[in-house]
């Protein structure tokens, strides 16, 4: 059997922030929903997490995660005081546990796995992770034999200046078998600098004990800060594009263009730069995206073209172009075909097949048909102040430009609309709709002002 256990107590105080360290956000996920999302292809018997710092907080956050077993440590006392704190609720379980960090948000599941099998196939105690740093400074240094037998750990405080040439650290992550932990639990002492108990003096008492280096140290950086917090985001970034772009997708300019793990995008996507992908986003085949987009929460289907425009919480059917400077908002659903141009905005509406927007208008709360035509500067008002209105346009309608349709209002199919009207009643099918008020022309008004001024001077 297999428990996880996550240390999420932490105050990360060199975060300067509100927010609980684990609940920091990572490329659309927290911190500790990342370390957790790590553990699924395990499949482990029991998940506990070790809260303490804004506890409720970080709980409520993590509410849905089935199976997931809360354990508070209060007060903050160390990591081997953490662990300790599992002595209750994982009395009687017989199998290993795998003890992680909350702020340690890169590790790919394929090295997890390979930490438990060389944990099972050893026969050891304990095994740990570890990597070898380019610049170890201020890391414990593991020694070990060829076989990855651990002889020891010396924190880098007191290590020898023969001892500190060795570049393999202890990254924090270990794999114990829980009756032979649980025995030596108590016996931590908090004899040292931080007054604290450590996790890594179990490792001292425990035979035999074996190490797994990384390939890559970056999967055990762990975030005390806002620099490492920067540091992991671009680790993960540079993962998602090069994930997507052995999968199809070209990026013209990758440095400049972020994802969230859950954007999913087709092949032959083309990215240009300056795109920014949050949410749970997808992408079809064929699509092109940018220069300057935002797209969150949304999906577009194949050959959709979007350039210079923001995109959230909509649904863009295929061969839809979008931008540029347009904004599809809540609830924009776009049927196949459609046209959004410059500065227009679209916002909990619906589009049949066909239809065009193509500059400075406003359609909200609308459901049009097909094939309607949206003049420059057309508005549906939708809001009296206290409530909102749909506005229907039934298919191949067109409005002029300037023009305003008061909701609640519904226009049938065919319905002409003349520039610069103001409707407030429904207009029945193939009719020709006019509200402008009537115009006043006063002649030699330009050769008359000058005169009143003169005489209002005077």
């Amino acid at each position: 059997m297999l428990a996880v256990a996550v240390l999420a107590a932490g105050k990360g105080t060199r975060m300067k922030s509100a927010l609980p360290k684990v609940l920091q956000p990572l490329a659309g996920a927290t911190l500790v929903e990342r370390v957790l999302g790590s553990c699924h292809r395990l499949a482990p018997d029991r998940q506990l997490l070790v809260v303490g710092h804004q506890a409720e907080r970080v709980e409520r956050t993590l509410a849905g995660v089935e199976g997931l077993e809360f354990v508070l440590q209060q007060p903050q006392n160390g990591t081997g005081h953490a662990v300790q704190q599992l002595l209750g609720p994982l009395e009687g379980f017989e199998g290993e546990l795998l003890v992680l960090n909350g702020d340690v948000p890169l590790l790919r599941p394929e090295t997890l796995e390979s930490l438990l099998t060389t944990h099972r196939s050893s026969g050891a105690a304990v095994t740990l992770l570890t990597a070898r740093l380019a610049d170890p400074t201020g890391y414990g240094r593991v020694f070990a034999d060829g076989g990855g037998q651990v002889s020891g750990i010396v924190e880098h405080r007191d290590c020898t200046d023969e001892q500190l040439g060795n570049t393999l650290t202890n990254a924090g992550i270990y794999c114990f078998d829980w009756a032979r932990l649980a025995a030596v639990l108590p016996q931590l002492s908090s004899d040292n600098d931080q007054g604290e108990l450590y996790l890594t003096d179990t490792v001292a008492l425990l035979q035999p004990a074996m190490h797994l280096a990384v390939d890559d140290p970056n999967e055990v950086a762990g975030i005390n800060d806002r620099l490492q917090l920067a540091h992991c985001e671009a680790v993960l970034q540079e993962r998602l594009r090069r994930h997507w772009m052995a999968e199809g997708v070209s990026f013209t300019d990758p440095a400049s263009c972020t994802l969230s793990e859950h954007t999913r995008f087709g092949r032959d996507v083309l990215v240009e730069p300056q795109c920014h992908f949050r949410g749970v986003t997808s992408i079809g085949e064929g699509c092109r995206i940018g220069p300057g987009c935002l797209i969150e929460n949304s999906q577009l289907a194949a050959e959709v073209e979007v350039i210079h425009s923001v995109l959230r919480d909509s649904h863009v059917e295929r061969g839809c172009v979008i931008g540029p400077f347009a904004q599809l908002r809540a609830g924009a659903h776009l049927a196949e075909g459609c046209r959004i141009g410059n500065f227009v905005e679209v916002k909990n509406s619906r589009l049949g097949e066909g239809c065009k927007a193509n500059h400075l208008s406003y359609l909200g709360d609308a459901d049009l048909g097909a094939e309607v035509n949206i003049g420059a500067g057309t508005i549906t008002a939708n809001f009296d102040g206290v409530r909102k209105h749909r506005t229907v346009i039934g298919s191949g309608s067109k409005t002029g430009a300037n023009s305003v349709l008061v909701a609640p209002i519904t226009l049938g199919a065919g319905v002409t609309v003349g520039a610069g009207s103001t409707l407030t009643k429904n207009v029945p099918a193939g009719a020709l709709a006019l509200g402008r008020a009537r115009q006043l022309v006063k002649e030699n008004w330009n050769a008359a002002a000058p005169r009143q001024e003169q005489e209002v001077a005077g």
